[in-house]
């Protein structure tokens, strides 16, 4: 059975050049882009709207913007399910971590991470708790820092661990949601699964051969999802490191990777404009989702509130603009 989603809201030129990110907290969607600001919208209203309601004008109103956050462009933002970190590196080296305090909305800079060496940090992941950062470098290695000891600017901050792989660069990374593994995807196909306990390489997974651009884990922690230029996502099971599924469908590179709260579902976009969404159970594409023809660089679930029926993803990419999707009732 195929689902249906409709297009419910756009906000057009929601940044003046590209949008390469999204993250989201349980009230907040933030956006990253080839401009200086990063900015948030509220998600409070826009995700309670029910497929049948009247819609409303600004449903997912501009709440905060930050000017001048990296000066040539952000291409990473991630933030901790728990809603009060965030973090987003720039195409000029630095990582800064963000923060709102308890019982406040606004965000403010926390610190920023520094580096002598160029191409020290790239994609980034935050833990489920906002306590610990991983970011993937240029040689392959997966840096993991303390977000508590980055406060004002620290230069070469000291590393809680440093995962070591076969130094190809690291293009996407990602922490479970139990917060026991760290996963890295990187430029040659390499996938590999940490067990950051043990501090430890758990599982080097074979299966994509082409650049690795995403890669998230499911919401139960049991499957790890994998990306790229080879255009099907991997499937493996995280405690075997056995590759279970292939989903293929996509005809262009895969930019992006997010699961839906129950773990029932993946969300995929692609080089050529297409978000696609993929049952686990059936091992299948269910819905696509013609964006445009321009590429979507982030797509991302919206979390899904308690007195929901529909749930509903966001796109963003060289369109410029943030365009929300609802599932339809009765798909």
């Amino acid at each position: 059975m195929s689902k249906q989603f409709l297009q419910t809201h756009t906000i057009p030129d929601a940044h003046i050049t590209d949008i390469f990110s999204l993250a989201v907290t349980p009230k907040a969607l933030i956006s990253a882009s080839g401009s200086s600001s990063i900015k948030i919208h509220s998600t409070a209203t826009g995700t309670q709207i029910h497929a049948d309601s009247a819609v409303e004008e600004n449903p997912f109103p501009l709440v905060q913007t930050l000017d001048k956050a990296h000066a040539l462009g952000c291409h990473h933002v991630c933030a901790a399910a728990e809603g009060k970190v965030f973090a987003t590196s720039g195409f000029e080296g630095d990582v800064k971590v963000w923060e709102v305090k308890e019982g406040g909305e606004e965000w403010t800079l926390r610190g920023t991470l520094k580096d002598d060496k160029a191409g020290e940090q790239w994609a980034l992941a935050l833990s489920p708790d906002g306590l610990f950062l991983a970011a993937t470098n240029h040689d392959g290695r997966v840096n993991v820092y303390d977000t508590s000891k980055i406060i004002g600017e620290v230069k070469n901050a000291p590393k809680v661990v440093q995962f070591e792989t076969k130094g190809s660069f690291g293009m996407c990374v990602d922490i479970s949601p139990n917060g026991e593994m760290t996963a890295s995807g990187h430029q040659n196909g390499s996938v590999y699964i940490f067990n950051n306990a043990t501090k430890r390489l758990a599982h080097s997974l074979s299966g994509l051969v082409k650049p690795v651009r995403a890669v998230a884990f499911s919401p139960a922690n049991k499957y790890l999802a994998a990306a790229g230029d080879a255009r099907l996502i991997a499937l493996y099971d995280t405690q075997s490191g056995k590759q279970v599924a292939n989903l293929t469908g996509h005809s262009s590179w895969i930019m992006s990777l997010s699961w839906n709260w129950s773990g029932e579902y993946l969300l995929s976009g692609s080089y050529d404009g297409k978000a696609k969404i993929w049952s686990l159970d059936r091992r299948e594409c269910v819905a696509t989702q013609t964006e445009s023809e321009k590429c979507l660089w982030a797509v991302k679930w919206l979390p899904k509130s308690a007195s929901a029926r529909n749930e509903m993803f966001v796109a963003a990419g060289a369109g410029r603009s943030l365009s929300f999707y609802r599932e339809a009732s009765g798909t």
